[in-house]
């Protein structure tokens, strides 16, 4: 499966991060743990949405479309 999510900083509830991945739960501990030059200075992150696709195409699309 495919993920599209959604985080957000808890200590800056303005800041919002949009991503892909194959494993969501790895990817927002990745986040929390600095692993992301994006993300990193607005740390923790907390997950408020995500969803699977089974086309790699379909959830870049989203992914792109969020990001708009």
């Amino acid at each position: 499966m495919y993920y599209v999510y959604i985080i957000k900083s808890i200590n800056y509830p303005d800041k919002i991060y949009i991503g892909y991945t194959l494993h969501v739960h790895e990817r927002i501990k990745k986040h929390n743990e600095h692993g992301s030059v994006y993300t990193k200075n607005w740390c923790p992150w907390i997950l408020i949405f995500y969803c699977s696709f089974n086309d790699k195409l379909k959830a870049l699309a989203f992914e792109k479309y969020l990001k708009s």
